[in-house]
């Protein structure tokens, strides 16, 4: 029987046959540990990072919803300076609730357009 982590794994596949980001739109991924959230914008035809945010270096530490929120608001803060307003949103394999959902709205809030 496969594990939890297994299961996120095959969906996290399934999931990048279908999504790519693009230097015009960057693939928002997010990761959740026990601990932290993690969100950042990949340009998968280049190979490359173009902004991240991490819950490790807020005093709201933590993988809880409102660490990820401001995650969410900080990524897309950074994703405005460098000039970038629309973005595929990548769940990576986790259910859209809790933690994730929280990161989504916020940096829909923000102003990124997924």
């Amino acid at each position: 029987m496969a594990s939890k982590n297994d299961q996120r794994i095959k969906r996290k596949v399934r999931i990048r046959k279908k999504l790519t980001g693009t230097p015009e739109r960057p693939r928002l991924t997010v990761f959740r540990s026990l601990r932290y959230v993690y969100a950042q914008l990949v340009d998968d035809v280049n190979k490359r990072t173009i902004v991240s945010a991490n819950s490790l270096d807020m005093d709201k530490g933590g993988g809880s919803c409102a660490a990820a929120e401001k995650v969410g608001a900080l990524v897309a803060e950074k994703a405005k300076a460098a000039k970038i307003d629309k973005v595929t949103f990548d769940r990576n394999g986790f259910i859209y609730h809790g933690v994730i959902k929280a990161l989504a709205d916020s940096a829909r809030q923000a102003g990124l357009q997924f």
